[in-house]
């Protein structure tokens, strides 16, 4: 190892309590190859605009922007993020090189202590429920839209707080964030695919990297797990071929199936008043491709009409925040 290569990583992170989980198993995953790592965090747009609804705030990157403008500047060595969390398209010179293996990427249900309710159909009329993404709130009205949706943002253990004080009756969050932290207790039920679809990329931590780093290429690519790779890539082509962001209720996951992984995906409104939904077997050798055609099918079945409607409204509704 040359003296270069002897110089700690520094690894990019955000400071929320999960943000650091992650990039310690990335930490832990160099340390199992011998090599020496250290943190460096940084607080983001979205971390700090917390008092406003992410759609309203409509910038691209609220949560990544700062750790790739560091990267650029060769402050840190890699970034690591929440995969859901970074824009379909990498600003020049950055790569994703690596997702570790996915965990759960489902979204779950927590429910106040003080409901009795063990599923969405079992809260009760006039429920408010807290959300932070569109895509929660079109999924939620379509399937209840007797309910109440709330804006609720904050990390993981923010938003758990406020759904026991009972600022809401109940929140959807992501499992694998939960699953991470150690928090599963507070999951009342999991909202199974591909009745209800997580983000593109849900459950997957990214390693990002500059293009022209060869030893931080080297070293992502043997923490990379193909068979997520594989399955993200086709959930960020579905997203990207739609032209998604935060301002775009999309939902998109590849489920292994008896005949081979099944690449799912749905459009809806923001009121969750039309909803297109449909699949395709993936093909992981071109898992793009398959994301590209599941657009293509989805635009021929209306997902066109949606898109042309979120574009002429002159902003999306937003809820109270809490």
């Amino acid at each position: 190892m040359t003296s270069s290569d002897s110089t700690p990583v520094k690894i990019g992170t955000r400071t929320s309590e999960l943000a650091l989980r992650q990039a310690r198993m990335v930490q832990s995953a160099l340390a199992e190859k011998g090599v020496e790592s250290a943190l460096v965090t940084f607080k983001t747009v979205g971390d700090k605009r917390l008092d406003e609804a992410l759609s309203a705030i409509g910038a691209k990157g609220l949560f990544t922007k700062e750790l790739e403008t560091a990267l650029l500047k060769k402050k840190i060595d890699v970034a690591v993020h929440s995969l859901k969390d970074l824009p379909t398209e990498s600003p020049e010179g950055l790569i994703v090189a690596a997702v570790l293996a996915r965990e759960d990427p489902r979204d779950v249900l927590v429910v106040n202590g003080r409901i009795l309710a063990e599923s969405l159909e079992e809260l009760p009329p006039g429920s408010r429920v807290g959300t932070s993404s569109l895509r929660r709130r079109a999924q939620l009205l379509a399937r209840r839209p007797d309910l109440e949706v709330a804006e609720l943002r904050g990390n993981v253990p923010t938003r758990l707080k406020k759904i026991d004080e009972g600022r809401v009756h109940a929140a959807i969050l992501a499992a694998a964030g939960l699953h991470r932290l150690g928090a599963q207790q507070h999951i009342t039920c999991y909202l199974d695919a591909p009745a209800w679809l997580p983000a593109a990329g849900q459950g997957a931590i990214a390693v990002q990297t500059r293009t022209t780093d060869d030893r931080m290429r080297a070293l992502c690519d043997s923490l990379n797990d193909l068979p997520t790779m594989r399955a993200v890539h086709a959930e960020r082509a579905f997203l990207a071929a739609l032209e998604g962001g935060c301002q775009v209720p999309i939902g998109a996951l590849a489920i292994e199936g008896e005949g081979g992984p099944m690449l799912h995906g749905l459009i809806a409104d923001v009121h969750g008043t039309r909803v297109v939904r449909g699949s395709i077997a993936m093909d992981v050798n071109d898992p793009e491709l398959s994301g590209i055609r599941l657009a293509n099918q989805l635009r021929g079945e209306g997902a066109s009409e949606i898109l042309e409607g979120l574009r002429r409204a002159s902003h999306v509704p937003s809820p109270q925040p809490e």
